[in-house]
């Protein structure tokens, strides 16, 4: 038995507090997988194909005898995610499964038989769902360990499908595993699969009870836990419950960070509570919870006035007064709490060789307000008797590789009609198209 390897099975946190890179890849809600070129063309002729299944299984026999390891598991693997834009595609999983099986290569993974399991369910293939449990339990015999950690992946990969009885059978095993073990690491496992689960299937009460479960066990609950409970509740809008469990998060010691304010904020936005998320801004600059740049895209993404005139951004205000001057009420609330933060500083170099900022991270409210700041900060710096002027003055901004239409960088766009707008020197750099650049004396005339 063993394991498959990052770089053939990729499960990371998709979770909304997540900075990055990942720090818990342990509460992954996302099978992630890259299509080779090679995968991409098999899938093509199999779909061309799908309704003729001799030719099917031929297709799938020749490109796993001609594709590498990673290759193949990577193809799979995508086609076992409920994010496959093959959704189509996805009966032919158990018979790619079946073949890969064979190969010399192969070695056993619980976290792919998991999302073969939980795929076949969501088919209504219950028998062979169950037969590949079964098979399961039996290969891992006594291993507790090995046990806790398959039927976690069961739990992850049934609430990645919304498939409820394949959940809660998965959780009824892991309670029973729990209930029998006298390891503490099984115990935690079983009760932080179950409880991420539980919040991901939209169902934080019964992971709340969870939580004091543990705690009559002698368990405490770990920032995890607290976590996934404040932003399943805050995700449906009971606000009530999520501060209880926030006020119960500092009583156990964990107190205010920007993780768990970013969750109220992201949770505030969902439901366009502009006042309570000014309100939580100020509750943060008061207890000096710093600012991050995922806080200004909870926020920003919650402003509409700023999200609509950013849509068609031909004459954006380009100054932090000027925006102010079109905002009214709550989001001129949050947009106030927002600006003068270290947001901006942490995204800023300034040295003799460059002034740079960069919008890596940052969508496009974000990027809009932290660039009207950085002027700002700028024109300041500039004024002052002891500024040493850079020789160059660099915005980055990217190439649109993550974007939602991958090469079209709205950031991008954004930028060059605002230096536009503005009669900037800023042009974009032609060794990076991905930058625009100046000469910071330009620069410096320009905004002074």
């Amino acid at each position: 038995m063993g394991g498959l390897g990052s770089a053939q099975l990729s499960f990371s946190v998709a979770l909304p507090w997540r900075h990055d890179p990942p720090q818990h890849s342990k509460l992954s809600l996302q099978i992630q997988c890259a299509l080779t070129k090679q995968g991409q063309r098999f899938l093509t002729k199999l779909a061309a194909n799908a309704g003729n299944p001799s030719v099917a299984n031929k297709l799938i026999s020749k490109f796993l005898s001609t594709s590498p390891k990673s290759t193949a598991l990577t193809t799979l693997s995508y086609l076992l995610s409920p994010h496959t834009a093959h959704p189509h595609l996805s009966s032919l999983a158990l018979p790619m499964y079946s073949k890969i099986t064979e190969a010399s290569w192969f070695e056993w993974n619980p976290k792919l038989v998991a999302a073969l399991v939980a795929l076949l369910a969501k088919q209504g293939q219950q028998s062979q769902s169950e037969a590949l449990v079964s098979e399961t339990i039996s290969k891992l015999g006594n291993k507790e360990r090995e046990l806790v950690q398959f039927h976690c992946q069961l739990v992850e990969s049934h609430s990645k499908m919304s498939s409820k009885c394949g959940f809660d059978r998965a959780c009824t095993y892991l309670h029973q595993l729990l209930q029998n073990s006298s390891s503490v690491y099984v115990k935690r496992r079983a009760f932080e699969s179950m409880v991420g689960g539980l919040c991901a299937m939209d169902r934080p009460g019964e992971a709340d009870e969870l939580i004091e479960e543990m705690r009559v066990k002698g368990l405490k609950a770990s920032v995890f836990e607290f976590r996934s409970v404040v932003y399943g509740y805050g995700r449906l809008g009971m606000f009530e419950e999520m501060l209880k469990i926030v006020d119960q998060m500092e009583k156990q010691g964990f107190g205010d960070d920007t993780i768990c304010c970013n969750m109220v904020l992201s949770s505030y936005g969902a439901h366009n509570e502009l006042a309570a998320m000014a309100n939580w801004l100020r509750k943060m600059k008061e207890s000096s919870v710093p600012f991050s740049v995922r806080t200004y895209n909870s926020v920003l993404n919650s402003c509409p006035t700023i999200m609509a005139m950013l849509q068609e951004p031909k004459a954006v205000p380009c100054s932090v007064g000027e925006l102010s001057g079109v905002l009214d009420g709550d989001e001129a609330l949050v947009v106030k709490e927002l600006v003068g933060s270290a947001v901006v500083d942490e995204a800023m170099v300034w040295n003799s060789a460059e002034a740079k900022l960069d919008l890596h991270g940052m969508h496009l409210g974000s990027a809009y307000l932290v660039m009207l700041e950085w002027f700002e900060a700028m024109g300041n710096r500039f004024k002052s008797a002891e500024c040493v002027v850079p020789a160059e003055v660099v915005i980055v901004c990217g190439l649109g590789k993550h974007s939602s239409v991958r090469g079209e960088s709205p950031v991008k766009d954004l930028v060059k009609e605002m230096m536009h707008q503005m009669e900037s020197p800023m042009r974009i750099d032609r060794k990076n198209v991905g930058c625009f650049i100046a000469k910071g004396r330009a620069v410096k005339d320009w905004l002074c």
